[in-house]
């Protein structure tokens, strides 16, 4: 992943590639391909301007925090940019993907460390920068107070994290658990 730098047109081989692990179909990759480049020209996205995209959608609150933390899911190789099929790979599983797609791309925004587990602090983190982008004065207690509430629910085991497991469980479960794992008030 991540092959797929600035240039005029995508090749059939790209084109096939990105038909096969994308649900996006050849005339829907041509056309995000036409709007990537012309944002990104350079055929990157950078960590500053996908920051700067996000705070675009939530001028009310402060984005950056938690743009930062989606900007890793994103960056599948790890290069400190987003290519195309980067981009197109996660923006298929998050509009297009089934619900347990979806979920296990918010399992890898919220475990941090990418070590197979959402540990509490992790979540306070995520939980924390999305009510902050929602523009809450109250984030960090607001954060601490829903997060205690999920893992009471999605912490079967009792250890102080969630499995990926345990995750996908309980928010297949429980549609109120999405809910909360939201940056939407839900109150």
């Amino acid at each position: 992943m991540g092959a797929i730098k600035s240039k005029a047109k995508l090749s059939k081989a790209e084109i096939k590639k990105l038909e096969d692990n994308t649900k996006f179909t050849k005339a829907e990759i041509l056309q995000w391909y036409k709007g990537f480049i012309q944002d990104c020209p350079s055929g990157e996205l950078s960590r500053n301007d996908f920051t700067d995209i996000y705070a675009g959608f939530f001028p009310k609150g402060n984005a950056g925090e938690f743009a930062q933390m989606v900007f890793q899911v994103f960056d599948i190789n790890g290069d400190g940019t987003i290519e195309f099929d980067e981009f197109l790979t996660a923006l298929s599983i998050t509009s297009k993907g089934t619900m347990e797609e979806k979920l296990e791309w918010a399992f890898k925004v919220y475990d941090l460390d990418d070590n197979g587990n959402i540990a509490r602090d992790e979540m306070v983190q995520i939980v924390k920068a999305m009510i902050s982008m929602a523009g809450d004065e109250n984030a960090q207690q607001s954060a601490e107070d829903r997060v205690a509430k999920i893992f009471d629910v999605m912490d079967t085991d009792g250890n102080g994290e969630l499995s990926k497991e345990e995750f996908l469980e309980a928010a297949k479960r429980d549609q109120s658990i999405v809910q909360a794992l939201s940056f939407v008030k839900t109150s």
